[in-house]
């Protein structure tokens, strides 16, 4: 008698229909719940740094004009020496370590 290996072998199908079985009759939470409990998540991190801890100070940064010797490079944004200009095309200017 030929054998069809391709045919389910009837344990293995029992035990799909009982997992299947399962996952349907598992309280998951509904939409709704989740949406509520990811919300109150977020109310919960807002003031929170990535560490954790609530900062309730304000960063006070001196900001210092670009020099005459200084160039901001088109392509990286960055503020370079003069002595990095690699290139000027159309009013822009490229620094070396964008043009390598």
């Amino acid at each position: 008698m030929a054998t069809d290996y391709d045919e389910t072998r009837p344990e293995v199908k029992d035990s799909q229909d009982r997992s299947l079985e399962a996952l349907q009759s598992a309280n998951a939470p509904d939409a709704r719940s989740v949406v509520t409990a990811l919300e109150e998540t977020d109310v919960l991190d807002e003031g929170l740094v990535p560490g954790g801890e609530i900062v309730a100070e304000e960063l006070v940064v001196q900001v210092i004009p670009q020099a005459e010797d200084e160039f901001s490079c088109y392509s990286c944004f960055l503020v370079r020496h003069r002595s990095q200009l690699a290139r000027e095309s159309n009013g822009h200017l490229y620094c070396i370590e964008c043009e390598s």
